[in-house]
């Protein structure tokens, strides 16, 4: 069993907070596992609460559907919108009130929450028994963490979950770190991808999971979808991670590689759909010396690598964008909020002005990450090695430049003791930044 100890204490902090709890992520990323097994062994085994007090209940699940059946006969107990079943809400409130027997606590762990109809008000409602403590996962955009406040009125609170942080993956892993390392920049986090036994069968289960369920959910939200066009997009997004790009930039991808015409207004909805399924986070640029946002173009990283690469059918895999996008989870796994820095220096020219001086030109330079956590800055710099001097000087030169004092910080996958610069650059190996939390304050 992979450990998912860090999630299992957000929930433990917030537990009976008079809040809902609401964990979102990626389909397949460990939700119902994490709630209906490693939070249920937690309040049955070290909390001791009675499982007849604990309501377990999942919206995706025709077992669990049938037991509602029963009541108001007379009702459907699912009906289907937009390709979704939804159920009936009267019913399973019925039945919730059926399975409370006493004025104890009561923990209710509801899965696939978006399944069922008016969920919020149904939710909010329930809130209104103060011995309801209310846990529930939900996969789709109307459970965007950004949104929660909005939906439920200030009354829940998000937990994030992750695909499977590289710590995690190891701790159910026996072959060496490196090699594991190797495997999770194929693979990804997926728990059921990196349960298979074979390169074969992960491979098959990524792309199946990739076809089947991710963008089998997003056909079926916008059915009127082109869903060649949007395959397609999906394709040349996932092949244009940690590049800075806009809509335009894959408009015009489609004219020169397919001679398709496919317009930037719809590539845009496009991405923002991919984003409410969790497949992927737009990050925009920050200008650091002038310490604002910078619209477009901005970057793509995928909430999974593995799942990125079974996209492209495993077939373009460059470990040095591969790795930027397993360092970006890893910080926001970390609890920091990311952006990618624009550092502008000047940059001499061989043009002279009218006085014979040299003329100096702005020219932007890139700091991978600008992570921000409790008013702690840190800038963070990714590399697959750095063997020469024209190497060091492309990876150092964004950092050298800024202005203020916050920790700078290069990661490079070669192996090797973490050390100091002469500039004072924390230079640290892939291994051991992913292994230890606090890597970035060594």
């Amino acid at each position: 069993m992979f450990k998912r100890t860090k999630y299992l204490n957000q929930l433990i902090i917030k537990k009976r907070n008079g809040l809902v709890k609401v964990i979102t992520g990626i389909r397949r990323s460990g939700k119902s596992f994490l709630l209906n097994d490693i939070f249920y062994n937690y309040l049955t085994k070290e909390e001791k609460i009675n499982k007849n007090h604990i309501i377990k209940f999942a919206f995706d699940n025709e077992e669990d559907i049938m037991l509602l059946d029963k009541y108001l006969p007379d009702q459907p107990t699912v009906k289907e919108v937009n390709g979704q079943k939804i159920v009936n809400n009267r019913k399973f409130i019925l039945y919730i009130n059926d399975c409370v027997i006493d004025s104890k606590d009561y923990y209710l762990l509801l899965d696939e929450i978006q399944n069922l109809d008016e969920f919020v008000r149904v939710l909010n409602g329930f809130l209104n028994h103060k011995n309801f403590d209310i846990y529930v996962t939900g996969s789709n955009s109307y459970l965007l963490s950004s949104d929660i406040d909005t939906e439920f009125g200030g009354r829940a609170s998000g937990v994030h979950l992750l695909p499977l942080a590289f710590n995690e993956y190891i701790s159910d892993v026996v072959t060496d770190k490196y090699a594991s390392l190797n495997e999770y920049i194929r693979y990804g986090g997926i728990p059921l991808v990196q349960k298979q036994l074979t390169d074969e069968e992960k491979v098959s289960q990524a792309i199946s999971i990739y076809k089947d369920t991710y963008l089998s959910d997003v056909k079926k939200r916008h059915p009127q979808v082109d869903v060649n066009n949007l395959d397609e997009t999906l394709r040349v997004v996932s092949s244009m991670i940690s590049t800075p790009i806009n809509p335009t930039r894959i408009e015009n991808t489609f004219k020169s590689r397919y001679k398709a015409s496919l317009s930037n207004n719809v590539i845009g909805n496009y991405i923002e759909w991919f984003e409410d399924a969790f497949l992927l986070n737009k990050v925009l640029r920050y200008d650091v010396k002038g310490r604002s946002y910078i619209g477009t173009p901005y970057k793509i990283y995928f909430e999974d690598i593995g799942i990125r690469n079974a996209i492209l059918n495993f077939r373009e895999v460059d470990e040095t964008d591969l790795i930027e996008n397993i360092v970006y989870n890893e910080l926001r796994y970390r609890g920091f909020n990311v952006d990618v820095g624009v550092v502008t220096i000047k940059v001499k020219t061989d043009r002279l002005d009218k006085n014979g001086n040299p003329i100096y030109v702005d020219n932007d330079t890139e700091v991978d990450f600008v992570a921000n956590k409790g008013g702690k800055i840190y800038y963070v710099q990714v590399a697959l090695a750095i063997s020469t001097p024209e190497k060091k000087e492309q990876e150092y030169k964004s950092i050298r430049n800024i202005p203020d004092s916050f920790k700078k910080v290069i990661i490079v996958k070669e192996e090797g003791k973490y050390y100091y610069t002469d500039e004072g650059f924390l230079r640290i190996s892939l291994l051991d930044f992913l292994l230890n939390d606090d890597s970035l304050d060594w």
